[in-house]
C-alpha cells in the first residue's frame, strides 16, 4: 500500500521525526502537476525538516477513493495526518476519507481556483504549502453534506453538474485549455432544456419551484467572489450553507448570469433567488435518480436530497498565522 521511504533522505535515523507521520495522497491524474515532480519536492521539504512521510500508492485516478479509504482508516488508528496534493477533485475524495474516519487532514492544493485552500490561507505554492503543514495546528472546519457525501466547497444539481460532464468530454477531445472549458460551457447553456421540478423544505416551509439548477455554497470565499449578497455569504462557515437558484430562464438570461457571476454581481441580479441555511430537502419531482455534483465531481443520487451543515467537522491541519497567505 505504501511507498518505501527512501533511505538516503537528508535526516539522522536516531532523533525523532518533530510532528506526527504525514501520509500523502497524490492522484497520478490530477491536473497538469506531474506526480512524479510532487513527489520529489515534497520529499525535498519534509525529508529535509527531519518528518516522518509517506506517499500512498495510487496507480489510476480511479483507485484514489479505495485508497484514500485504506489511508485513512490507517491514519485514525495510528494518529497520523493524511494529506492530499492536486485540485478540488483530489482534495474533496481525500478529505470524504479523512471526515468519515475522523482523522487529521492536510491539504497541498494544486488545481485551478483552490478555494478551500485559499480560504483557509493555504498557499498555492507547493514547497510552501509543505513547509507551512509541518508547522500546522489541528483546527475543526464546517462542511458540508448531501445524502451524507461531503463536500468543501460547493454541490449542485441541474445545469451545473452536465456542465462539468460535457467539460470534461469537451477537454479530452480537445484538450485541457481555458477555451475548451468556455466553449463546453456555451454549448451546453444553449442545449441545456430542461427545467427542475423542486419542492424545497426549509426551516419548516415548503415551496414549490421551476429551476434550471441549484447550486449549494459551503465556501465563503466563492461566494463573494462572484457576488452573492454579502448578508448571505457572511454566514456560510458559521453554521450554515447557502443556496442560489436562479427563476426558470432561456439560454440567453443564463449566459448573462453567468457573466454577473464571472464579474463578481450575482447578488444584484434580478432572477435569482439566495438563502442561508442549516438543513435543506429538497424532492426533485418525477426523478428516481439525479446527477449532483460535490465540489466538481459527478455522482448519481436519489431524491429526496438532504442538504446540512455536517454534525461533525473536518479535523483540518490550518497553518499558523505567520505561515498564511492573504487572500487573492
Amino acid at each position: 500500500m505504501w511507498a518505501a521511504r527512501s533511505d538516503d533522505l537528508p535526516w539522522p535515523r536516531d532523533v525523532p521525526a518533530p510532528g506526527p507521520e504525514l501520509v500523502v495522497v497524490i492522484n497520478p491524474g490530477s491536473g497538469e502537476h506531474d506526480a512524479t515532480a510532487t513527489r520529489d519536492a515534497l520529499a525535498r521539504v519534509f525529508g529535509s525538516a527531519g518528518r516522518a512521510f509517506r506517499f500512498v500508492a495510487i496507480a489510476t485516478p480511479a483507485d484514489l477513493a479505495r485508497a484514500a479509504d485504506h489511508a485513512a482508516r490507517e491514519c485514525a488508528e495510528r494518529g497520523t495526518v493524511l494529506v492530499a496534493a492536486g485540485g478540488d477533485g483530489t482534495i474533496n475524495s481525500v478529505a470524504q476519507a479523512a471526515w468519515h474516519h475522523g482523522c487529521l487532514f492536510g491539504v497541498l492544493p494544486q488545481g485551478t481556483f483552490n478555494y478551500f485552500g485559499r480560504d483557509h490561507g493555504i498557499a498555492q505554492d507547493l514547497e510552501q504549502a509543505a513547509t507551512a503543514l509541518l508547522h500546522a495546528d489541528e483546527q475543526p472546519v464546517q462542511v458540508g453534506e448531501v445524502n451524507g457525501r461531503l463536500f468543501l466547497v460547493n454541490a449542485s444539481l441541474g445545469l451545473y453538474p452536465q456542465l462539468l460532464e460535457d467539460r470534461e468530454t469537451f477537454k479530452q477531445q480537445l484538450g485541457r485549455h481555458r477555451w475548451v472549458a468556455m466553449l463546453s460551457g456555451v454549448v451546453t447553456v444553449f442545449k441545456w432544456r430542461r427545467q427542475l421540478a423542486l419542492d424545497l423544505e426549509l426551516d419548516g416551509q415548503t415551496t414549490r419551484v421551476l429551476s434550471p439548477t441549484l447550486f449549494v455554497g459551503n465556501n465563503r470565499l466563492q461566494l463573494e467572489r462572484i457576488g452573492m449578497e454579502p448578508a448571505i455569504a457572511a454566514r456560510v462557515g458559521e453554521g450554515r450553507l447557502a443556496a442560489l437558484m436562479p427563476h426558470p430562464i432561456g439560454s440567453w438570461k443564463l449566459l448573462w448570469l453567468a457573466l454577473r457571476g464571472a464579474l463578481g454581481r450575482l447578488g444584484d441580479a434580478n432572477g435569482i433567488d439566495g438563502a442561508a441555511f442549516r438543513n435543506l430537502t429538497v424532492q426533485v419531482r418525477r426523478a428516481r435518480r439525479v446527477k449532483v455534483a460535490t465540489d466538481g465531481e459527478v455522482t448519481m443520487m436519489a431524491p429526496p436530497l438532504q442538504f446540512r451543515v455536517s454534525d461533525r467537522p473536518l479535523r483540518l491541519m490550518l497553518p499558523r498565522p505567520d505561515h498564511r497567505v492573504p487572500v487573492e
